[in-house]
């Protein structure tokens, strides 16, 4: 049977995005320099900047497994979002779920990195000549929040905000929805701290609820703000279900309102529910 050409288009579009099509090139060596100890930290520096005033680079080459990619299960130098093809594949089942089955509202993602994930989620609505839903892209474009450990003990020994890798401009994310041809008015920006921005956020209805925020503090902050705004029949995506934080904040947070909707694994690293109650 001929393969639809929306069918090929978000193929094509997954792979791309997640620079699947291509091997893993090596990166700049100092792409994670900040979690370096001081004096190597200087001296990558160092010869980083002493190499591109010839036009030179100092590269790491990073071995992968195809199913370490597929997976989502490494930090990619070149890919527009380091989800993988399965949870990739997950976006695509539940906003085409929620279209067939008529379920009302819009779609969030919360901790956006590059942005791949949300184009992912325009292309699909693109795909399907849907253009009476929003996108809402939340993110501090600044990279993770130093932990609250007082507020969020669960939260004590996070070290993801050292990360500099993490911290993506919403200029440059904005940049990569124009690559694909998919910003346009349907994108609505949310910047900021989590606590700060989705409790004021313009959202009536969500359809399809995508959590990206690795910790106790900014899962649950979502969570709080935004389920009681998923429809009965949306979905809603934890990315990093296997981060101790992450997950208690799930469970604290389902405990708390008594939600029974099955857990689904995507991934090894990744869950979803559809919202039963």
């Amino acid at each position: 049977m001929q393969t639809k050409p929306e069918e090929l288009y978000l193929d094509l579009l997954k792979k791309t995005l997640s620079f699947t099509l291509w091997p893993e090139p090596p990166i700049p060596v100092e792409t994670f320099n900040s979690v370096r100890r001081k004096r190597n930290r200087f001296l990558v520096s160092f010869v980083s900047r002493t190499l591109k005033k010839v036009n030179l680079q100092l590269g790491q080459i990073r071995n992968f497994t195809e199913e370490e990619r597929i997976e989502g299960a490494i930090w990619p130098g070149y890919a527009d979002t380091m989800i993988g093809l399965k949870r990739l594949d997950n976006i695509q089942y539940c906003i085409e779920t929620v279209i067939k089955d008529g379920v009302e509202g819009d779609f969030i993602e919360t901790g956006v990195w590059r942005g791949g994930a949300s184009i992912f989620m325009r292309g699909v609505l693109a795909a399907h000549g849907i253009e009476d839903r929003k996108i809402f892209v939340a993110d501090s474009f600044e990279g993770l929040p130093k932990p609250d450990a007082e507020k969020y003990p669960a939260d004590k020994d996070d070290f993801y905000y050292l990360y500099s890798y993490l911290a993506v401009s919403q200029e440059e994310v904005e940049n990569n929805f124009k690559k694909y041809n998919l910003l346009d008015d349907k994108i609505v920006f949310l910047k900021g701290w989590f606590k700060d921005t989705l409790p004021v956020a313009p959202i009536e209805k969500l359809a399809v609820v995508r959590l990206d925020g690795d910790m106790y503090g900014s899962t649950m902050d979502a969570l709080s703000n935004l389920y009681h705004k998923l429809s009965k029949g949306g979905f809603c995506i934890i990315d990093d279900y296997t981060i101790p934080g992450c997950k208690k904040a799930v469970h604290d947070y389902r405990e708390q309102f008594n939600i029974k909707s099955e857990i689904m694994p995507i991934d090894k690293d990744a869950v979803f529910w559809r919202k039963t109650d």
